[in-house]
């Protein structure tokens, strides 16, 4: 393979616009006013895109690298599409619950304590659910978790995918 395609391009292409695609739809969840108890259709919507650019940036590729693709080139494709998504999702999330939002996760927290109470958790259950919650609610670590998950999430969806899409050229003779 001389002239090997860089996965770079597509990685960069299809990560960013999955990565405007999901402010996107945080904007619009909040401007409607749903944005602290989505619809399920928002999460099926965000999934569709997930994986429907994931394995459109591997096609990408493998159409650009006359036809061949590793498993190694789509899951680094795959993976480097989540994580860019992640990182555009994150530095938003920050703008939104420091300048925008302010009091995001207080009422994040009054919202479950909601639910907490109608499924007849006691007060006390309620307290230590808050108390856990408070050590991970720091912008630090829920960008973290955020990029691990994405990362995690892109490469389950890039290995089944580029396990599918490979091919080599050693295949073709």
């Amino acid at each position: 393979m001389e002239n090997q395609a860089s996965t770079k391009s597509f990685i960069i292409n299809n990560g960013v616009i999955l990565g405007v695609l999901g402010v996107l739809i945080s904007v619009i969840n909040y401007a409607f006013g749903t944005h602290l108890d989505p619809h399920w259709s928002t999460s099926l919507a965000s999934g569709i895109f997930f994986i429907g650019l994931i394995i459109l940036g591997i096609s990408q590729f493998k159409k650009a690298n006359n036809g061949f693709l590793s498993w190694g080139q789509g899951v680094k494709i795959g993976v480097g599409i989540a994580i860019l998504a992640a990182l555009i999702s994150v530095i938003y999330n920050y703008i939104f619950v420091t300048f925008v939002e302010p009091d995001f996760m207080a009422q994040i927290m009054e919202l479950q304590n909601q639910k907490f109470l109608e499924q007849g958790m006691s007060q006390e259950q309620i307290e230590a659910a808050n108390a856990m919650t408070e050590k991970f609610k720091s912008p630090l670590i829920t960008s973290a978790f955020g990029i691990i998950a994405s990362a995690i999430g892109g490469f389950i969806v890039s290995a089944i995918a580029a396990a599918i899409m490979k091919k080599s050229e050693e295949e073709t003779f």
